[in-house]
């Protein structure tokens, strides 16, 4: 009931978690329009508006947000692991001055509600699923440090907007989310995708770039979106919260279970002196038990079996 009565802004609309957060809130009895710059949408309903616009410019991204209620900003720069540090500065650049940009025009606008994207990055190296209080002012892990400084300014500049004006906001600290409609360019693909890719293209030597050890907390983008529609309703308080499994998974296992889905039968080379960032990262999700009652739905297992299956259907000439 909460959306029904609302439109929704889904920025990066076009994009992996901008297309399954606009189907989950159509789910929802949601009214929804995507703002898209220059890619074409993947969602077609026609229940859907589209508003086309550079965002980073204030008078589209104020046009973008006239007649909305809620805003869940999905754009914004990526790439892969192993870039160069003067790519993470551009794309730095340009998230910054497009949330900043999203910030200021949802206040103008006087929209009710936003969403914003923190990160897991922000947290400091831990061998333990990390807390949101634990964080305080302590340094990222240095294959993190720019862009979790970055999502961690995020934070400030919406805890000051908050402060500001009427607007409520939603802050979310999402870990590792995959599924369909991921990225999987090689160029900028994250771990799944990316492996994902070359099992269903059978490759072989199949190379895994780290020792395999490494431990990740996986979330399917299903559940991550259904975390992030109970995080604007229930707690836009400007209160991080985690969205995640609540649990870690190592590396190799990853392996293993896509090389399985993917009928792949050959032995993964791991390859240690390649880039891998940090070697464990898990996320207390209590404090999303507690207040928003969300549980992950999609185990490991089944959700990259059916991504595996769903990406081979799309490589079928």
């Amino acid at each position: 009931m909460f959306f029904q009565r609302r439109l929704s802004l889904v920025t990066g609309g076009a994009g992996f978690i901008g297309t399954h957060l606009a189907q989950a809130l159509l789910n929802a009895g949601g009214r929804v329009r995507l703002a898209l710059h220059e890619r074409a949408p993947i969602i077609s309903d026609s229940r859907v508006e589209i508003v086309r616009g550079d965002l980073t410019d204030p008078q589209d991204c104020l046009r973008a947000m006239q007649g909305v209620q809620l805003v869940f900003h999905a754009a914004g720069a990526v790439s892969g692991a192993g870039g160069s540090s003067e790519d993470a500065m551009a794309g730095i650049v340009k998230n910054l001055n497009l949330t900043a940009q999203v910030l200021h025009a949802a206040w103008a606008a006087k929209v009710e509600r936003i969403l914003i994207f923190s990160s897991s990055t922000v947290y400091p190296a831990t061998d333990h699923p990390i807390r949101e209080d634990e964080l305080g002012e302590q340094q990222p892990h240095p294959s993190y440090l720019g862009y979790g400084r970055m999502r961690r300014y995020f934070e400030h500049l919406a805890e000051f907007v908050a402060s500001c004006s009427t607007v409520k906001i939603a802050l979310v600290r999402p870990t590792a989310v995959y599924g369909p409609y991921d990225d999987f360019e090689p160029s900028r693909s994250h771990v799944i995708p990316a492996l994902v890719r070359r099992a269903v293209e059978k490759a072989d030597p199949f190379e895994v770039w780290g020792s395999g050890s490494e431990m990740r907390d996986f979330l399917h983008v299903e559940d991550f979106v259904r975390g992030c529609l109970l995080a604007i309703e229930k707690h836009a308080t400007c209160d991080p919260i985690n969205i995640g499994y609540g649990s870690a998974i190592s590396i190799r296992q990853v392996v293993e279970t896509i090389l399985k889905a993917a009928g792949h039968d050959v032995s993964p080379r791991f390859d240690a002196s390649k880039p891998t960032t940090i070697p464990i990262r898990t996320v207390d999700t209590s404090k999303a038990r507690r207040i928003l009652g969300f549980e992950p739905q999609i185990s490991i297992e089944a959700g990259l079996g059916d991504l595996v299956r769903w990406y081979a259907t799309r490589t079928v000439s």
